[in-house]
């Protein structure tokens, strides 16, 4: 299917809402806006995706993020037995939408998630995967790129980014995975309220800033001079 007719498809297909139709429908006839919208999915590699905020099969949106946690949760049900996933995200435009899209689908695939009630830093996710013992992360995330940027950073069960090895099988997963109703999903309230989907307590964060306290150098310094220091 060519980057035309997938626009006409994502255009005719009830699987996607009316503002996702809207924004494509406000781009026809600009050839190039299609073009660059859907001549090529949105890569996937050891950082997991990144790309502009919008609709599109090249693009960062909802439809992108449970075909890319469909492909992660086929993995994680494959290599782990009872996995689970800690879920973080940033400040970004729509961290919260996707970190919540990306729960209800590996809540869908029978996966346990694990996910902060608030915005969190990238290490906060690292730690909640090793103290939770978890079989994978996800951190919602673009790091330095522009605002109008946002990404999907997948990390293994030791807390670092995705081998090479896993993130390829992730990525033959995902292209396996049908665009239109490929992904499995369930109602991010229904998985929170039956225990699928779980809140990380406040004694993770604690836990982690304890130990960032313990990697300090020369506190006594600080301690002698009367300051506070404050986390």
């Amino acid at each position: 299917m060519g980057y035309k007719e997938t626009y006409e498809a994502w255009l005719a297909n009830p699987y996607f809402d009316e503002a996702t139709k809207d924004e494509l429908k406000a781009i026809a006839g600009d050839d190039k806006e299609i073009k660059e919208r859907f001549y090529a999915d949105l890569e996937f590699g050891t950082a997991g995706l990144r790309g502009i905020i919008g609709a599109g099969t090249n693009r960062m949106n909802i439809y992108v993020v449970r075909r890319a946690t469909q492909g992660l949760a086929d993995y994680v049900n494959k290599a782990f037995t009872s996995p689970s996933v800690a879920i973080s995200y940033d400040s970004r435009i729509k961290s919260g939408v996707f970190a919540k899209e990306a729960a209800s689908v590996l809540a869908a695939n029978g996966i346990k998630v694990h996910i902060y009630t608030e915005l969190m830093p990238t290490p906060m996710l690292s730690y909640a995967v090793r103290n939770l013992k978890c079989s994978a992360g996800i951190m919602i995330t673009a790091s330095h790129n522009p605002a109008k940027y946002n990404g999907y950073k997948v990390y293994g069960s030791d807390g670092c980014q995705l081998t090479l090895d896993a993130a390829e099988i992730v990525l033959k997963n995902i292209e396996s995975v049908p665009m239109f109703d490929g992904a499995k999903t369930i109602s991010y309230d229904d998985g929170v309220a039956d225990g699928r989907i779980n809140y990380i307590p406040q004694s993770v964060i604690d836990s982690y800033l304890d130990e960032v306290s313990k990697q300090g150098i020369h506190t006594d310094l600080v301690k002698s001079s009367g300051l506070k220091v404050v986390y």
